[in-house]
């Protein structure tokens, strides 16, 4: 019930501060329990609204950045989705609420021990509508693609090509681009033609492999 009570609590803060800003967004929110994505040894800061370390370097984005993201993306029932850097699968498993059964989330980690942590941390949530892959993310995932939407959770220096390759016309990309501090960009895809959109400063660790640091 602890639980519980906090998670209501920070999804009525991010509602205030105009981070949730839609009810499908509120009710993933809400349904997911962030504490089975956290270490257990800091399971008590599981609703904190701040990045806390899972391993490896790594680290479960902040909530708020977390409702930033996905409410910028507009997410859709049915969509195929890629993110970069599943971390220990938390926006993951949110994505995947907003996209439904219909839809799926493909999502890659770079280290083996958090891909396979996340795994866990899908399955014991119930979540069935995610694929965990581990390679470099910075490659995209040609396997599946094209892709409605693509989401990078680390820094890159540049927006790999890859990933602009793999996005369908008409879908959309938002990758931080940056180092200490980076932009969140989105960037959608029309008939080739690329539009950018700056969504403003942001901090995220590195994003490591081939078009990475």
């Amino acid at each position: 019930m602890l639980y519980q009570e906090m998670r209501i609590k920070l999804v009525e803060i991010l509602k205030l501060e105009g981070r949730i800003k839609t009810k499908k967004v509120e009710k993933a929110f809400l349904e997911l329990p962030r504490e089975n994505f956290v270490p257990d040894e800091i399971k008590k800061y599981a609703y904190a609204d701040t990045p806390l370390q899972i391993g490896n370097g790594q680290t479960i984005s902040a909530p708020h950045m977390v409702a930033i993201m996905v409410e910028e993306l507009d997410i859709k029932i049915g969509q195929k989705i890629l993110e970069i850097g599943t971390g220990s699968g938390y926006h993951a498993a949110i994505v995947s609420k907003l996209v439904g059964k219909k839809g799926h989330v493909y999502t890659i980690e770079r280290f083996p021990s958090l891909a396979e942590s996340s795994k866990k941390n899908l399955e014991k949530t119930g979540i069935t509508n995610v694929t965990v892959v581990t390679g470099d993310g910075s490659e995209g995932l040609l396997k599946y693609a094209p892709y409605d939407i693509i989401y990078v959770t680390c820094a890159a220096p540049d927006i790999p090509k890859p990933l602009i390759e793999q996005l369908k016309n008409g879908g959309k990309l938002m990758i931080p681009v940056g180092r200490t501090i980076c932009s969140l960009e989105l960037i959608e895809k029309e008939e080739n033609k690329l539009n950018y959109k700056d969504l403003g400063g942001c901090a995220f660790v590195p994003l490591v492999g081939k078009y990475g640091y």
